[in-house]
């Protein structure tokens, strides 16, 4: 199976007797769900309920591995300790790194957990050192999650900006919405039960040159959304609903857009 070393994104390891209620008020989805071998998707949002950084959640021994973009790594882990307060916990930077692995099995070496949005993106390794299997690009990694329609971080989701009930967080279960409160889970409830979603980020078949992340992209003249991350023809662009459903062809920068809606993905009527 290939296997691939994900640079940008790092580790935080959250002990301490009272980790588990200390995550469970912070983040979208139910920290009771991680159970050995089993890991979670979750949003980290700020009190207005826009998003600041995704996070795949794990448990090793007596402690919490928490997957976070390398970028803001260390910003996570100040508002972490901001919010402790008189919780017994500790957060400290292990020497981990992050790979991505898919195909029909774990490659031996460190600890190993299933993607927990979806089985065709196989799964993720955390080790000190590189696992023994087949290197492959990180594009090829790349190319799969964008086929597939799932974000990757602040590559497609802006932070302070976007909503992540546009971006699968819904269906691919990074959201719980019957657990307890946690940070800016108003505006999110408040979305979900009023249907209040406009924009979904779609993969995109690119004819052209791929505009660069943060182009607008326009449908009959009128702003419909903007291009994110992309491989090659294949990339991601968050569009308004109503011109997804009106059909035809998008324009970005020069190159003509079609949207696809993954199997997993429900849009309303």
């Amino acid at each position: 199976m290939p296997i691939t070393r994900l640079a940008h994104r790092s580790v935080l390891l959250v002990a301490g007797e009272d980790r588990r209620p200390f995550l469970q008020g912070l983040i979208s989805n139910d920290i009771n769900k991680v159970a050995e071998g089993k890991a979670i998707w979750a949003a980290f949002l700020t009190p207005q309920g826009k998003f600041l950084c995704d996070l795949f959640i794990a448990e090793r021994g007596e402690a919490f591995l928490v997957d976070v973009e390398s970028g803001y790594r260390d910003d996570f882990q100040r508002k972490l300790m901001m919010f402790r307060l008189r919780s017994k916990i500790t957060v400290t930077a292990p020497d981990l790194g992050v790979w991505a692995f898919w195909g029909e099995a774990a490659p031996a070496g460190g600890l190993s957990v299933a993607d927990p949005r979806l089985a065709e993106m196989g799964g993720r390794i955390y080790a000190e050192q590189a696992p023994t299997a087949s290197e492959a690009a990180f594009a090829e990694w790349d190319r799969l999650r964008i086929t597939q329609g799932l974000p990757d971080g602040s590559r497609d989701m802006v932070q302070d900006h976007a909503i992540v009930l546009e971006d699968g967080f819904d269906e691919l279960g990074g959201v719980d919405f019957q657990k307890g409160c946690y940070l800016g889970q108003e505006l999110i409830s408040r979305m979900k039960h009023r249907s209040l979603v406009k924009k979904r980020l779609l993969p995109v078949t690119i004819e052209g040159e791929a505009p660069p992340a943060g182009t607008p992209v326009t449908h009959g003249g009128a702003e419909a959304g903007e291009m994110r991350s992309s491989v090659g023809t294949d990339g991601l662009a968050r569009l308004r609903l109503d011109a997804v459903r009106a059909g035809g062809v998008f324009e970005c920068g020069g190159a003509r857009l079609i949207p696809h809606v993954p199997g997993w993905m429900v849009l309303p009527d």
